[in-house]
């Protein structure tokens, strides 16, 4: 791997910084932006979920090997869902009662838990097809961790944690992405035979995460028109960026 791919990498993991500096800027965050932010990104991981990592492993290997690897990361994601407290809390009506403070520690576990497959799929990413296949998903990944790091920051200012902090919290999730994404890079490379399971488990966790909590997440407010709206936005955005990089 080149230092321009790992300066990628490390680019796509500071997209939640700078989310997190948003809130330095912006008075404050109304529900409604909080689930465009969120339809958005459940936009742009569903385009990078379909165009830059099931086409090409189906263009490197088999559909058996594809099917196998996509439901193995989806599984893998529900198992570490189920496994680690954590919470949307807007969605989830059992946590409404809980202090500001724990709901924001909640979701922020769950974003944390969420950029592990995102630097899977950029490590991944190069590993199977250089910069031409890294670079849009690390932009694609590092464009959608934006609106996650502010998301992730919200909660905790309306806590009345100070603005600065709260932004501090939110780069803080991103950190897991570099790590997971050198590693898989390192590990696909060696083992090259297994790219194609490879790409297909890190789009089958993307995919998890998309309709199990951001999809759901982002209408539980009531602004599903606005939500589905950027959704779509972010899917187009995506469309185009991956044929930018063909």
């Amino acid at each position: 791997m080149s230092w321009e791919d790992a300066a990628w990498i490390l680019a796509a993991g500071g997209g939640t910084a700078v989310g997190g500096l948003a809130l330095l800027v912006l008075p404050r965050a109304n529900q409604t932006l909080l689930d465009v932010l969120l339809g958005f990104t459940a936009g742009v991981m569903l385009a990078a979920t379909a165009f830059s990592l099931l086409v090409p492993a189906l263009d490197a290997g088999t559909v058996g090997e594809v099917v196998l690897g996509l439901l193995v990361g989806a599984g893998t994601l529900a198992l570490v869902d189920w496994l680690i407290p954590h919470v949307h809390a807007q969605f989830r009506e059992e946590h409404r009662h809980y202090a500001a403070w724990q709901r924001g520690t909640l979701l922020l576990t769950a974003l944390t838990i969420h950029n592990v497959p995102e630097g899977l799929a950029v490590g991944v990413a190069f590993a199977a097809g250089g910069p031409e296949l890294g670079i849009p998903i690390a932009i694609a990944i590092g464009l959608q961790n934006v609106p996650e790091g502010f998301v992730a920051a919200a909660p905790f200012v309306g806590a009345g944690m100070r603005r600065r902090r709260a932004a501090a919290i939110a780069a803080a999730t991103g950190l897991v992405e570099p790590p997971a994404a050198f590693a898989a890079g390192a590990a696909f490379s060696v083992a090259s035979v297994l790219l194609p399971f490879g790409l297909a488990f890190a789009g089958g966790a993307m995919l998890y995460v998309v309709v199990d909590e951001l999809v759901p997440e982002s209408h539980a407010a009531g602004n599903e028109r606005a939500a589905t709206g950027a959704l779509i936005t972010g899917f187009a955005l995506m469309l185009a960026l991956d044929n930018a990089f063909a």
